[in-house]
């Protein structure tokens, strides 16, 4: 009788968040009245079927116990490093105790907070016997232009948007594939983790995603991501 396979998810949270400004690391600025990284760790929370979550943080990092604390099923690994793929793959290695080649590793931004339930449900069947793995994403409706490189930039060309996805988070993947391809991968040049599977020569599955799974990068996100939950919460 083979061994069941279980489902854990990452979620990276080591950044220093740079671009976002602020007194605080970006994944503990307040959202809706909790920090966001505690708004995003519930979302993920709401999958069916995920048998444990590691939020991956600085290895100095001294504000997740004052601003998330304690959460039943929520363990952090104090293993992050410089880049997001270090984070992964540091993180991928310290749980080398627990998950075995099969076992699906689901990785998710902490700054997307407004990821839901039905999103991951989607991703999570739609991959359940997928050889490879996949991400949630979604097809380019805006035009594309590509810029001319100058200091006051001009359009260079306009690129046809066929077939081009924009690559949102969860991505799923097995275990040991995963791991192999962030030990094998140049992280300098790595951004997620379709790209790294992609080095191996596997084709990663496109999951339809959301439009409100959107990404905190600036702090005006902060609103439009309140608006989404709040948005949300009243509809319930």
């Amino acid at each position: 009788m083979s061994s069941p396979v279980h489902r854990f998810a990452l979620i990276p949270a080591a950044g220093s968040g740079a671009r976002f400004g602020g007194g605080l690391p970006k994944q503990y600025a307040a959202l809706a009245g909790e920090p966001l990284l505690k708004r995003t760790i519930a979302a993920v929370s709401a999958a069916p079927a995920l048998d444990a979550i590691f939020v991956v943080l600085a290895r100095d990092d001294s504000w997740y116990r004052q601003q998330v604390g304690s959460i039943v099923g929520i363990e952090p690994l104090y293993c992050g490093g410089e880049t997001r793929a270090e984070s992964v793959r540091n993180a991928l290695a310290a749980i080398g105790n627990q998950a075995v080649a099969d076992d699906w590793i689901l990785v998710h931004d902490a700054a997307r907070p407004c990821i839901d339930a039905e999103a991951l449900t989607r991703l999570l069947r739609e991959l359940d016997d997928d050889p490879v793995g996949g991400l949630l994403a979604l097809p380019v409706a805006d035009t594309l232009k590509r810029a001319d490189g100058g200091a006051c930039p001009r359009v260079a060309a306009t690129e046809p948007r066929d077939g081009l996805w924009c690559a949102q988070t969860p991505q799923m993947f097995r275990y040991a594939m995963l791991d192999r391809a962030y030990r094998e991968a140049d992280l300098a040049t790595i951004t997620d983790e379709a790209q790294a599977i992609e080095a191996l020569g596997a084709k990663p599955r496109l999951v339809m995603g959301s439009s409100a799974n959107i990404k905190v990068t600036y702090v005006d996100d902060l609103a439009l991501a309140e608006a989404i939950l709040t948005q949300r919460s009243s509809i319930r």
